[in-house]
């Protein structure tokens, strides 16, 4: 066995998947959550220690984040922990510099962000912003809460279903809004405040499976974290699936580091955080991230 050490601290075992690593590359199959199997080892080292080094901060700060998270523990805990970890990058040179090669953007206010229907005692909640993957915005995280908190209050509500209109589930935060905090400090209180997370994984303490999210097209960044809060998750084969935010100088915002990591584990999580490498559907069905893989339906 043996452990390169990558730029920003980062450990990278190779072929025998160890706790110490932050993940174990293979290229065999490997049924350990510890282990991510890959077509080149060599090739894929090559690339994390350059996106390693490309945003140092942010890896370093991935790891650090995920490795202190318990899975058994509470996750309000969980939660606190990786939104000081992201407003403390929002503060830092990483995401600067991704914001000044963006440049100005603003993002389009669309009506209806999130539509909500009641059927008997289903609640049916759509992200509702086809034009733009259903890219997450403040506005739609506003709209998901007020559509939730009914599931949360009413206990005839007993089941929820999570998705999304036109093409995609959601396609992750919505980059033209990135970077309009007033502060990171103020930025922290509105995550964790106002977090569809902790309410998703209250639902899904009080549903089980009966609180599922249905996902198809790009399910990326928060999108993919909030539905893994779900109890059960069905997949179109057709998705696309990962956490791009390290491109951003930032980690998973929207408690990934809570959802993801008890489904699949920290190594698989940092995987997919420090690779950028989005993951089908079947790979995501084996490694738990989804529960099925449902057969193609018309939209």
């Amino acid at each position: 066995m043996s452990v390169l050490e990558l730029p920003a601290g980062i450990r990278v075992g190779i072929d025998i998947p160890t706790d110490d690593a932050t993940f174990t590359l293979t290229e065999r199959p490997c049924e350990d959550r510890r282990g991510v199997t890959v077509g080149s080892v060599e090739q894929a080292v090559d690339q994390l220690t350059e996106r390693c080094r490309a945003w140092p901060q942010a890896a370093a700060v991935c790891d650090d984040v995920l490795r202190s998270f318990d899975p058994a523990g509470p996750a309000r805990a969980g939660v606190i922990t990786e939104s000081l970890a992201y407003s403390t990058l929002q503060a830092g040179p990483e995401f600067a510099r991704w914001l000044a090669e963006r440049g100005p953007a603003t993002a389009p206010q669309l009506p209806d962000p999130v539509q909500a229907r009641r059927d008997g005692n289903t609640l049916h909640v759509r992200f509702n912003r086809p034009q733009r993957h259903n890219a997450f915005s403040t506005d739609a995280r506003g709209a998901l809460l007020e559509a939730l908190e009914v599931a949360r209050m009413d206990p005839s509500v007993d089941e929820v279903v999570l998705g999304g209109n036109g093409r995609s589930f959601c396609s992750g935060g919505d980059l033209a809004e990135f970077g309009s905090f007033a502060d990171p400090a103020s930025a922290h209180l509105a995550r964790t405040r106002h977090s569809p997370a902790l309410v998703l994984d209250e639902l899904t303490a009080r549903l089980g499976q009966r609180c599922r999210a249905e996902v198809h097209g790009q399910v990326l960044g928060s999108g993919l974290e909030m539905a893994a809060y779900c109890g059960w998750v069905s997949c179109d084969p057709d998705a696309t699936i990962g956490l791009p935010e390290l491109a951003l100088g930032l980690i998973p915002g929207a408690g990934g580091t809570v959802s993801i990591t008890r489904r699949i584990g920290r190594w698989r999580t940092a995987y997919l955080v420090l690779s950028g490498r989005t993951v089908n559907a079947a790979t995501a069905l084996a490694w738990g991230l989804v529960d099925e893989v449902r057969p193609v339906t018309l939209r």
